[in-house]
């Protein structure tokens, strides 16, 4: 070990600091009595966000470090002679020469209730333009996910408000589902609309946003404060402008504040907007730290960066608080292939994906969801007895009305069979598009998906139909408030229930006139 001198502090602290190399920092505080032993190094060099230290023995990977100047670091590799160290913000007051020092402690995100409402960046710093928000405690921004034993099944339904996705892709609290499509497809429209519906229903929303434009981002943050979703939401801003270092936190930032709150027994949604761009960001770190170039430049531990994220997801035993942890990651594709590395990646991790599709947008089916390439693999199990007997045919009869469609293009002759097939995927279809930021409530869903079943809506024209669609329910709200309150339950349709929602229906055709 370096030689090493003993110094009195300017607080009154006295300490030995070791010479040049590396080596170990002593202080003892006269006043409390106690002692902070850190390891010494320095700096060797500076390279865009990348430092490279001398010294530091005894450091682990993902461990947090000081500079002397001011700044903060993380540990993400090692080689022969260096510790390879991740610079959080500015390079500006680190030079090759600056003392280093390591605490032996994990990187730790401060959490705690006052984050709720907030915009931070992924170290717990404002960006709102308000005043620093005072943090309970710090957990382990790289916590592993808990075991098979410290989980319980999922039972519980997680409603996005989106009719399409709540009848025929249930999303289970717990569940990680992955949204993937094009640019401009209303990938984060699905993220911000089951924000947006999540209101005065107990379930804590964390949007993260990795590597956005900045107009983007704030298209996204305008909304959620107009709709008043801020106050059970809080912002990650890894934006593009942000540090590639924050950028590369962000996500496991989010995570952390997610489990303090699961911790406490709440449910939590936290959306990841995007995926790609976080691994365009840990590409760049890793070719900057010189690792060997995978497929497509990637570094071999890609897989493991995402897994270890997604994994965190679920629902937890009592023991671990009772809450439980949603994600939607969000993944970009290239003229429409889900067969790129990141992507298949993803989709071997999650529970299911909604695949977007251009054309479906194009055409003004709105989401545009694929119902050939989506999946949701366990929300059946937690989806209500109402909407899984409304909806279990669904998407079977909206997959056949695509197909005969295709096959039926070119004809002009049909039969009276093929024609009553058309016209009922058409009500499917138009009962099915939504616009954005208007989330349907559940008694809306099953009111629709109540008429699909019963067909009172099969002989109308388009305009009869899309008069249903916005005059129904507050019809119903105002005559039937005691069966839009039983709607919103989820529970079992019983004969009773359906008698008043034949009477319903066949009441609000009567007096508003729609025929065909």
């Amino acid at each position: 070990m370096a030689a090493a001198n003993l110094t009195e502090t300017q607080n009154g602290h006295r300490s030995t600091e070791a010479a040049q190399g590396g080596g170990a920092v002593l202080s003892l505080a006269r006043d409390k009595g106690w002692f902070d032993v850190r390891e010494v190094g320095r700096v060797v060099s500076v390279r865009e966000y990348i430092i490279r230290v001398h010294g530091l023995p005894s450091c682990m990977n993902g461990q947090l470090v000081e500079f002397g100047r001011g700044g903060r670091g993380i540990v993400m590799g090692y080689n022969e002679r260096e510790v390879l160290v991740l610079l959080l913000g500015a390079a500006a007051n680190v030079r090759a020469g600056d003392e280093v020092y390591s605490r032996s402690e994990p990187f730790l995100t401060p959490v705690g209730d006052a984050f709720i409402g907030r915009v931070v960046t992924a170290l717990g710093e404002p960006c709102d333009g308000g005043a620093a928000v005072e943090a309970v405690q710090g957990l382990s921004t790289f916590q592993d996910a808990p075991g098979v034993m410290e989980r319980v099944p999922v039972k519980q339904a997680l409603q996005t408000g989106l009719r399409i996705i709540d009848a025929g892709f249930p999303i289970a609290k717990g569940q990680r589902q992955l949204i993937i499509g094009d640019q401009m497809t209303g990938k984060t429209t699905i993220a911000t609309d089951t924000i947006l519906n999540q209101r005065g229903k107990n379930v804590l929303c964390i949007y993260c946003a990795v590597g956005q434009s900045h107009s983007s981002f704030q298209k996204v943050l305008t909304l959620l404060k107009e709709r008043g979703a801020m106050e059970y939401t809080m912002v990650v801003a890894g934006i593009a402008s942000a540090p590639l270092g924050e950028q590369f936190l962000a996500p496991y930032a989010a995570c952390a504040w997610g489990e303090y709150f699961a911790s406490k027994g709440r449910d939590v949604f936290i959306a990841f907007d995007d995926l790609s761009k976080h691994a365009w960001a840990y590409r760049q770190l890793s070719l900057l730290f010189e690792r060997p170039p995978g497929r497509e430049a990637y570094p071999g531990d890609i897989f493991y960066i995402h897994s270890q994220l997604l994994e965190r997801a679920g629902k937890f035993i009592p023991e671990l608080g009772g809450g439980t942890m949603t994600f939607f990651p969000i993944v970009a594709t290239i003229q429409g292939d889900i067969t790129g590395y990141i992507q298949t990646n993803i989709i071997s991790i999650t529970d299911g994906q909604l695949y977007l599709n251009t054309g479906l947008f194009q055409k003004g089916f709105k989401p545009a969801i694929d119902f050939g390439l989506s999946v949701s693999r366990i929300g059946n199990k937690a989806q209500g007895d109402a909407m899984k007997e409304l909806s279990g045919k669904l998407r079977l009869e909206y997959l056949r009305y695509q197909e005969l469609l295709q096959m039926t293009a070119m004809k002009s002759d049909l039969s009276s069979e093929a024609e009553g097939r058309l016209r009922r995927g058409e009500v499917i279809s138009q009962l099915l598009i939504q616009n954005k930021g208007q989330p349907s409530s559940l008694a809306e869903q099953l009111s629709f998906l109540y008429a699909i079943r019963k067909g009172v809506l099969d002989p109308f024209s388009r305009e009869a139909r899309q008069r249903f669609k916005t005059e129904f329910m507050p019809w119903l709200q105002q005559r039937q408030p005691a069966l839009v309150k039983a709607l919103d339950e989820g529970t079992a349709l019983i004969p009773q229930r359906k008698q008043a929602m034949d009477e319903a229906l066949e009441a609000f055709i009567q007096e508003t006139g729609l025929s065909g």
